[in-house]
């Protein structure tokens, strides 16, 4: 016990002076090209990934990801009694006797538990039986990750820190040559040289540099430039898309203010608000893209930003010809409910960069079929969001606002013919790359089927709208719900049914939250109608 209180007291010594130096340590070492999950990235964003996924933050108590995973490379014996594996599953705490209550527990701890073996076993067996994982297994599955990938670092297993001379394969702690072994000895001196005196800042930034330039003489091929590492670290520092957020949610607030002030100035500063977020917006996704080589939509998280810049950009042209300053509202709110999402759930939504997998390996038909079908989204999402604003008008007064719900309805009929043109052309253009991929252009799988069925969902409702059958206020209650098709077929497929040949978007979580959303719209737009038939009924 007197050791654990021990153990406990110099990491935390440890951590509070390292603080003091959190900067300059974090952007000296933070550019250390190493190799992790099949690519080169800095050590800034392997720490960042690491320490997200084990402790459930990109920070430790105020202090940085790269200190902080560089102190489990060499301090490893004093952070396995510390408490700070995240484990949020209450049914699995109660599998391994753990106390519900608590959220973080020490590695020490969770590999001395018997009933661990149990659960990852049973793991296994779901693994193997290729069983759809329910969330107490994804958290059993996450536990296993996180444990594993901790023990790796605190080993020297992982991250690859030198390129082989022969291979791809970039050679880890443990196994580096006398001559590197030297030099990162020097790293690790001038690190804990630094967290006692800042002054001794210079001779660290050598120690590192020496260290990546004789790194990168062993195979220059393998290392990128180190123009792209700064670029990737920049990416990490600057967060583009938590920037926008914030400024699409000003946005929103200004554009209120001028509904109720019917002030001009607050409505101009609301679409400034907007312009300067799009920018952040796209700046993030040109980011994305110069890092990776590829467009940005290779996973739920990438799709999740992706299709608020599209409801954007739609927005932005609508506003030339249509003239319509909802736009600006619908547009800036649906932002900023995509991008708080992607920015507060990383457990749902992995912002990390990652490979392609192999099928994907095409940046023509990513960009021509995954970007055309996925921006489709945003054109039915932007139809969405006037549609909620309609019926709030409805329920409000539907004659006092009467020329806000005609011009609406018209933005909203142009987003919907937007929608489905993108849509129908990104199924199609999926079909010849299924054909070229698979060997068929069309087999029923779901993701293939639930685009189908949005597809007719929403010409339907064009259809019925133009021979009448549809009503202006029908036009909107039945926008309102087909956007759950839309739903089903970009998050349901992937994170509800789990099944097919699309399983690289595949995921888990955000159910409840989802479900949450569609049933609330539901009874929302139902009880709008309701209210409206009583009211026309009286009158």
């Amino acid at each position: 016990m007197m050791s654990l209180k021990i153990s406990k007291w110099i990491v935390i010594f440890s951590v509070m002076l390292a603080s003091l130096a959190q900067a300059s340590i974090e952007s000296t070492l933070g550019v250390l090209p190493v190799q992790d999950s099949g690519r080169i990235k800095p050590f800034d964003t392997f720490a960042r990934e690491t320490l997200q996924l084990i402790y459930g933050k990109k920070s430790y108590e105020g202090v940085s990801a790269v200190e902080v995973v560089f102190m489990w490379m060499v301090l490893s014996p004093q952070w396995d009694e510390m408490d700070f594996v995240q484990i949020e599953n209450k049914l699995l705490k109660e599998k391994l006797n753990l106390d519900i209550r608590t959220k973080r527990f020490s590695p020490n701890i969770l590999l001395k538990k018997d009933e661990l073996q149990v659960v990852l076993r049973d793991l296994q067996e779901k693994k193997d039986n290729k069983e759809k994982l329910n969330p107490y297994y994804q958290s059993v599955e996450r536990l296993q990750n996180q444990l594993t990938l901790y023990k790796a670092i605190s080993q020297g297993m992982v991250p690859g820190l030198v390129p082989p001379v022969e291979g791809t394969t970039w050679i880890a702690p443990k196994d580096l040559s006398e001559e590197f072994l030297n030099l990162f000895v020097s790293i690790t001196k001038g690190f804990a040289a630094v967290v006692k005196d800042s002054s001794s800042l210079p001779d660290f930034e050598k120690a590192v540099q020496v260290f990546i330039e004789r790194a990168r003489s062993e195979n220059i091929a393998l290392v990128p430039s180190q123009r792209m590492i700064a670029l990737e670290y920049q990416y990490n520092k600057v967060h583009p898309f938590q920037w926008s957020w914030i400024l699409y949610l000003l946005s929103g607030v200004l554009f209120m203010l001028f509904f109720i002030s019917q002030k001009e100035k607050f409505f101009l500063f609301s679409w400034y608000f907007m312009l300067v977020a799009f920018v952040l917006h796209t700046y993030g996704f040109i980011l994305r893209v110069v890092i990776t080589g590829r467009p940005p939509v290779s996973n739920m998280y990438e799709t999740v930003i992706w299709v608020p810049w599209g409801a954007v950009l739609f927005s932005i042209i609508f506003m030339k010809f249509l003239k319509n300053k909802f736009l600006v509202f619908a547009s800036s709110l649906i932002s900023f409910i995509c991008l708080v999402l992607a920015d507060l759930a990383p457990v749902v939504l992995d912002a990390s960069l990652q490979p392609l997998q192999p099928v994907l390996r095409s940046n023509l038909w990513l960009t021509v079929h995954v970007l055309t079908i996925t921006i489709s989204y945003g054109a039915f999402f932007l139809a969405f969001m006037l549609g909620d604003i309609s019926l709030v008008f409805y329920a409000l007064s539907e004659k006092k606002y009467e020329k806000h719900l005609v011009s609406i309805r018209d933005v909203m009929y142009r987003a919907v013919q937007v929608g489905v043109v993108l849509l129908g052309a990104g199924t199609i253009l999926g079909g010849v790359w299924a054909d070229y991929s698979w060997g068929r252009f069309w087999g029923w799988d779901p993701k293939e089927t639930w685009a189908l069925i949005a597809f007719l969902g929403y010409i339907a409702i064009l259809h019925g709208r133009l021979a009448g059958w549809i009503k202006p206020f029908g036009f909107v209650f039945w926008n309102v719900l087909a956007f759950n098709l839309v739903i089903m077929a970009w998050y349901g497929v992937n994170y509800v049914l789990g099944a097919g040949l699309h399983s690289y978007g595949f995921g888990g979580g955000g159910l409840p939250f989802v479900s949450a959303f569609c049933g609330a719209h539901f009874v929302f737009a139902t009880a709008v109608w309701f209210l409206r038939s009583q009211r026309l009924q009286k009158n």
